[in-house]
């Protein structure tokens, strides 16, 4: 704790940050909460996170014969941002690593601050394995996105700034957690000066390394990790930095992708800003936190991270952001079919907003209805259940149900009757250009597809729904296949909303 202490007070990162970035009131987030709630402002930096304050300590430190040699990093895109501005203030060769699927905003604005950038595999894991092969055979000196003194040690400057900024009644701070570098850091030196203020990591349920970690007690590597948070998406948190956080992180929470698009438009609706979704990371476990009755009484600071946002990732975000803010429920419904059935169901809705209705004819004895309806709390999402089972409206609550919110919803159509020994399956693959091209050339022409449903979320991955009529006595050998197809994949023939709509 001493040791990062001295090392975070001695950073060089006032170099780059000559003014700390602003501690903001957030209004909205404090009436919701009930809690003084501010914002640590990194999206404000001059690469719109974090990451300048420990990438500028590392190359600021390095011998003039070290700077000669260039440096090089792997990262998903905010370290590398940080890492190409901190060269070129230097005058240091930059090199950087970065996967196919890393955001088009990040790669770009890279490549703007003069860094040569190579494009290498589907995730950040790979784009590390090749950054370092060629730090040993080039002579590069790399400088790692989390998992290093000096990079925690500038991290760390957050950590004393918010100290420097908040009230005395600070209760507790959240920060998003990846490989760990930034809660390794904030946690140190807050636990060496105020070591009653809480320190609490977030990250996403899809992507939770350092809870399992914690949890294990020594470093997991995870099998897969979510990419729609890639600024976090990693599989193995850091050496330096695991036992850091298990010093010094009080908690660490795990949050949905819903809750996440809940608080990046709780970012805009107090900063008018546009968090990316590792950005706004800490403000939905701030929000689950406070919503369970967070220990004490005082104000509490959540870190927007960063706002490296894709545009096309809005579309995606505006559509869960309802949901994960309990504004929304999503609900199948079972409505006899005969005149007047709609009325009686609209009715029974009363002045409550319906957010999208979906309807297709599928027999003559009953309809099932897709329909979105506005809520006010989780409370009242069960009492319009309970209204509507109680009138005879047989109902199945699908806001949990990923498929239903991610393909359902846009396939309302009935079935078809055509279809024979139909299985559903959903499939995960690496958003690329030419990557549903290589998806659907895997697939072959085996077994008949009968089903298929694809939309680019601007995301690092991309999603498939696809029905194939396969025999009983050939299933074996799907399930072989699906063993060797090398993407992520999830049957869904049971599915609730796939049932009752396709």
């Amino acid at each position: 704790m001493d040791q990062m202490l001295k090392r975070a007070l001695d950073a060089r990162v006032p170099e780059i940050l000559p003014d700390p970035t602003p501690l903001t009131p957030a209004p909205g987030l404090s009436a919701r909460t009930g809690r003084v709630v501010f914002l640590k402002r990194e999206d404000l930096t001059p690469v719109f996170s974090f990451k300048i304050r420990g990438a500028y300590n590392r190359i600021a430190r390095l011998s003039d014969a070290e700077r000669t040699r260039g440096v090089i990093t792997a990262s998903a895109g905010n370290h590398a941002q940080g890492v190409a501005l901190a060269a070129a203030r230097l005058g240091v060769p930059c090199h950087v690593v970065m996967a196919r699927t890393a955001p088009s905003i990040k790669v770009e604005a890279v490549r703007r601050l003069g860094a040569e950038v190579e494009l290498i595999g589907d995730e950040f894991s790979v784009a590390a394995a090749h950054a370092a092969a060629r730090a040993a055979a080039d002579g590069f000196v790399m400088v790692p996105p989390f998992d290093d003194p000096d990079v925690i040690a500038g991290q760390a400057t957050v950590g004393l700034e918010i100290l420097r900024q908040a009230p005395r009644d600070l209760a507790a701070i959240f920060l998003p957690v990846g490989g760990g570098g930034l809660a390794a850091g904030v946690a140190s030196v807050v636990k060496a000066l105020r070591p009653r203020v809480r320190v609490i990591g977030v990250e996403p349920d899809d992507s939770d390394a350092m809870t399992r970690s914690l949890a294990a007690g020594e470093r997991v590597v995870l099998p897969h990790v979510g990419m729609f948070v890639d600024g976090v998406a990693v599989r193995q948190v850091g050496v330096h930095t695991f036992p850091l956080c298990q010093r010094y992180l009080d908690d660490c929470i795990r949050v949905s992708i819903d809750e996440i698009c809940a608080a990046i438009k709780d970012g805009f609706q107090d900063t008018r800003v546009i968090l990316e979704p590792a950005g706004a990371l800490s403000l939905a476990g701030m929000k689950r936190w406070c919503a369970a009755g967070g220990a004490g009484t005082g104000s509490v600071v959540a870190v927007a991270s960063g706002a490296n946002m894709t545009f096309t990732r809005l579309r995606y975000v505006t559509e869960r952001a309802e949901i994960g803010e309990n504004r929304e429920m999503v609900l199948a419904v079972t409505i006899p079919e005969r005149p007047g059935s709609f009325l009686e169901f609209c009715t029974l809705l009363g002045d409550r907003q319906v957010t999208e209705f979906n309807y297709r004819l599928a027999s003559r004895r009953e309809a099932h209805v897709f329909v979105g309806v506005e809520i006010q709390t989780r409370e009242d999402g069960a009492a319009i259940v309970g209204a509507l089972e109680a009138n005879g409206y047989a109902s199945t609550d699908l806001s949990a149900d990923e498929l239903a919110k991610m393909h359902v919803r846009h396939m309302v159509g009935g079935r078809a009757a055509g279809a024979t020994d139909e299985v559903l399956y959903t499939f995960e693959f690496p958003e690329r250009p030419g990557a549903l091209r290589e998806f659907l050339t895997s697939l072959g022409g085996r077994w008949n597809i009968s089903l298929f449903h694809y939309r680019n979320h601007g995301a690092a991955f991309g999603r498939v729904f696809c029905g194939l009529e396969v025999p009983p006595d050939e299933r074996p050998a799907l399930r072989e296949w699906l063993g060797r197809l090398g993407f992520d994949y999830r049957e869904e023939s049971d599915n609730p909303a796939a049932r009752l709509f396709l």
